[in-house]
């Protein structure tokens, strides 16, 4: 990130970091993206293959495993 010193019209030294470059899309950037929706799948995919491995490893599902803990 840039920083550099700024003197404004009152005489203030103002050292803040230079603002990021605006840019606009046609499309739409909140809500519900591809990627957003993509990456959430798999790791629900991922989170539900760990519990089954969890529970053949154990014998126990998810909620006996809790219990037992």
């Amino acid at each position: 990130m840039q920083s550099k010193t700024f003197i404004d019209n009152d005489g203030r030294e103002n050292n803040f970091a230079i603002e990021p470059k605006m840019y606009v899309t046609d499309g739409p950037q909140a809500g519900w993206t591809a990627y957003a929706e993509t990456l959430n799948g798999r790791m629900a995919m991922l989170g539900f293959v760990a519990l089954l491995i969890q529970e053949v490893l154990t014998g126990h599902g998810i909620v006996g495993f809790i219990t037992n803990l």
